[in-house]
């Protein structure tokens, strides 16, 4: 994967997700034994929402942060947008989200467009991370924050054998039997393992120009959730 070009990148995981779509939701369940829903409702708590606030669900999936949002702050208003349309129609019938289908990279969107950006695995997945935080940078409001929910490189501990087992042998197994794509869940620890540390990407929004950021390491440190805000006097 780290040997790809931006391109060719973005088709391998466009083809990874249209594939596990289905049974994407279920998966995530599975795998971290139903953690995912408190840590979604821990992102969308610290994305500090105020009524009327417009929220940017980027790389949305199949919507699980955008509802979540809307459970907790019925009265904002929440765009969904993801770059794969399989993703989004497995929900796209049953859901009053407003999806847009739009890259991570090339956000179409004016400037100053959002009180709030939120991702969930994401970040690990587009071509140049740098090119996405900075189009989220240049979106967000001035005071707006950005709320990540991604992987994260875990530092060595004793529970490193246990983690790698889980990652190289327990998640491909599942994931075989679940959605019939056993390569699609070898794709996760590979992209995790190659992704930073969180340490490494707190550095990369403050570089970016995000203030205030701070992250909280969950799942023996495998899961992070960052958060950075624009400050005011950004241009």
């Amino acid at each position: 994967m780290s040997q790809l070009s931006g391109d060719e990148r973005a088709s391998y995981v466009h083809g990874v997700f249209s594939r596990i779509a289905k049974r994407y939701n279920l998966m995530n369940r599975l795998m971290t034994a139903g953690q995912d829903i408190r840590w979604r409702r821990e992102t969308i708590r610290r994305a500090r929402l105020t009524p009327g606030a417009h929220l940017l669900d980027i790389g949305t999936g199949t919507g699980d942060l955008a509802r979540e949002a809307l459970r907790q702050h019925p009265d904002i208003v929440v765009v969904a947008a993801d770059f794969n349309l399989a993703m989004m129609l497995v929900e796209q019938k049953s859901s009053p989200l407003p999806w847009t289908n739009t890259d991570a990279l090339h956000l179409p969107f004016p400037d100053k467009s959002f009180d709030a950006i939120v991702s969930g695995f994401l970040m690990r997945n587009v071509g140049d991370l740098t090119v996405a935080l900075k189009e989220q940078f240049r979106i967000l409001k001035e005071g707006g924050r950005m709320v990540i929910l991604e992987t994260t490189r875990p530092r060595t501990s004793v529970f490193t054998p246990f983690i790698w087992i889980h990652m190289h042998l327990v998640i491909p197994l599942i994931g075989g039997l679940v959605s019939g794509d056993r390569g699609a869940y070898r794709y996760l620890p590979a992209s995790s393992e190659s992704f930073l540390y969180a340490e490494d990407l707190a550095d990369k929004m403050s570089s970016i120009g995000f203030c205030n950021v701070g992250y909280r390491r969950l799942m023996l440190g495998t899961i992070a959730i960052h958060w950075g805000e624009k400050d005011q006097s950004s241009s």
